[in-house]
């Protein structure tokens, strides 16, 4: 994306320098793939900034653990020994597992990087073209070119010495190399006249001395990494056609006549279209002829309005200048920081609680981020990026926590402490026959009607948290269906909320929702029958400890 809008900002200039040199062009074209190449790393130096829409963005709650959002109750779980048909049932919530979704990320990298090796494949198959004809071509030592190639180089600037290789095989004339420049020519080129010579050598040295073959092949390999972004196609040709253009416009400026250097493009081109392939034209270096660029090349040397001029060593430091101050506030904008989110979970006692699954699941996209607490019920999620987050705590016996949070930059320490869960009990009451005897307002059941003798509990000489010892039920009482709502087949279901005292009894039985409709007469006999309910203590770390319960009592009508 901000390679994009470097670009895009790059074409609106070329498009306001249309009176310019096609070499002013060209420069602009150039930093821009450049810069756009460069984003990637200055994010990694340039601060990052944003623009706050709204002032509305809350501060991560610190609240107290209990003021925290608890979406469910995961459920006590009495020991296995412990567990009869008539113990506790302590449930939860269940939790469906989602349906398998289609990882899109893995399928776009997947593609990305089938499309970016292809393409650096075809640059480098590219490269080892141009090295196969270097290897056989035949190097000119002497001769009408190498004497022209010393002369035009010298009027260019040129220092570096410039090989000139004749080949055998069908390729274009064509330009490589920065430090070791080359040129490569066809063998039948060698007995050309000095005029065309002058051409060709003019054309091919100006490449050299603009630097063009590296700017071509760093723009060729940006656009095998953002192969997928049509603007990076689109300004790779947009810089070989004015590169062309520019170089043009430097042999015009020796002197060469625009219709006798267009006539000699003319004849090069005929030769190119008879002897070269058009995978030899698609060679990684600057050509002489191209058959897209051939026609408009040859209306720009023959129109003598056009601006020819270089841009001076001020105007392409103020372009650079330009180009960078778009470039370095656009690779901070909108970028993304990493922190780290630690903290601790402990119990209602105050001990650490170790294997507990943390999650961190953000917001804003599809991101989850998961660790589990070490022995000491630390935990800590590392390289994490600026944005909104949901920490999610969860351990069998235990509140599920939802704690919300903003990672803004700054490293975030968040302890959290877990409340017991809430005991859940459900009965279902089947009436409807012809009234029976009323014997009491409940009846109880044959299950067990003692009290176990205290036995050690493990957890109290426990240092470790969440140790919890469940309770069971040592008495249990059924709801006695009212006879007048059994003979009338009248249903309902009663859901109270009640308290497990820390000696095991039943305490503070009601209606969970006050405004609750339900027959009066089905709320009577499930409360009787609940308040005669009697457990073992549920102790935590060896301590005894209420527990709330939930409890539902569905009246079917047979």
């Amino acid at each position: 994306m901000k390679a994009s809008v470097i670009l895009l900002v790059a074409f609106a200039a070329t498009a306001l320098m249309r009176k310019r040199s096609a070499a002013a062009r060209h420069w602009i074209l150039s930093g821009a793939i450049l810069c756009a190449a460069a984003t990637p790393l200055l994010e990694h130096v340039v601060p990052p900034w944003r623009v706050e829409w709204s002032h509305s963005a809350a501060q991560p709650s610190r609240n107290a653990p209990q003021e925290r959002e608890v979406a469910r109750a995961r459920p006590l779980e009495p020991a296995a020994a412990a567990a009869t048909e008539d113990a506790a049932r302590l449930r939860g919530v269940s939790r469906s597992d989602a349906p398998a979704s289609l990882d899109l990320s893995s399928i776009a990298i997947a593609i990305w990087t089938a499309g970016a090796a292809l393409s650096l494949f075809i640059v480098i198959a590219g490269v080892c073209r141009l090295r196969w004809l270097e290897v056989r071509a035949r190097r000119v030592t002497d001769g009408p070119w190498v004497e022209l190639a010393r002369e035009i180089a010298s009027r260019y600037g040129v220092a570096r010495p410039v090989a000139i290789l004749a080949s055998d095989r069908p390729a274009p004339i064509v330009t490589w190399g920065l430090l070791r420049p080359r040129v490569l020519i066809p063998r039948a080129a060698l007995g050309w006249t000095a005029d065309r010579i002058h051409v060709v050598l003019g054309h091919e040295l100006a490449h050299v001395q603009r630097a063009d073959w590296s700017m071509q092949l760093a723009a060729e390999l940006l656009k095998a990494i953002y192969w997928f972004n049509p603007l990076l196609w689109i300004a790779g040709t947009r810089l070989r056609q004015e590169s062309e253009h520019a170089c043009d416009d430097a042999v015009l400026n020796l002197g060469v006549d625009g219709a006798d250097y267009a006539g000699h493009l003319l004849e090069l081109a005929r030769d190119a279209s008879r002897h070269y392939s058009r995978w030899s034209l698609r060679l990684p270096a600057p050509a002489i002829v191209r058959p897209s660029t051939f026609e408009r090349r040859v209306t720009a040397m023959l129109n003598v309005r056009v601006n020819r001029t270089p841009p001076s060593r001020t105007a392409r430091l103020l372009a650079g200048v330009a180009l960078a101050a778009v470039t370095i506030p656009l690779a901070g904008f909108g970028q993304t920081g990493f922190t780290t989110v630690s903290g601790v979970v402990t119990d209602p006692e105050g001990r650490m609680i170790p294997n507990v699954a943390m999650a961190l699941r953000s917001t804003q996209r599809d991101a989850k981020y998961e660790v589990k607490t070490n022995r000491l019920g630390q935990f800590e999620f590392v390289g994490v990026p600026d944005g909104d987050y949901v920490l999610d705590a969860s351990y069998m016996g235990f509140r599920d926590l939802h704690d919300p949070l903003s990672v803004a930059g700054q490293p975030i320490q968040r302890n959290l402490s877990l409340e017991v869960g809430m005991l859940q009990e459900t009965l279902t009451i089947v009436g409807g026959g012809p009234a029976a005897p009323v014997s009491g307002p409940a009846r109880r059941s044959d299950g067990p009607q003692w009290r176990p003798a205290a036995e050690y509990d493990p957890c109290s000489a426990s240092p470790v948290g969440g140790c919890l010892k469940p309770p069971m039920k040592i008495r249990d009482v059924k709801p006695e269906y009212p006879p007048h709502l059994s003979v009338a087949k009248a249903s309902g279901v009663v859901v109270l909320s009640a308290k497990i005292g820390t000696d095991g009894s039943i305490v503070n039985v009601q209606l969970a929702d006050p405004a609750d409709t339900i027959d009066p007469a089905f709320v009577q006999a499930a409360v009787a029958a609940v308040n005669q309910w009697g457990f073992t203590p549920t102790h935590l770390g060896g301590v005894p400890i209420p527990v709330e319960m939930r409890v539902t009592v569905n009246f079917v009508a047979r």
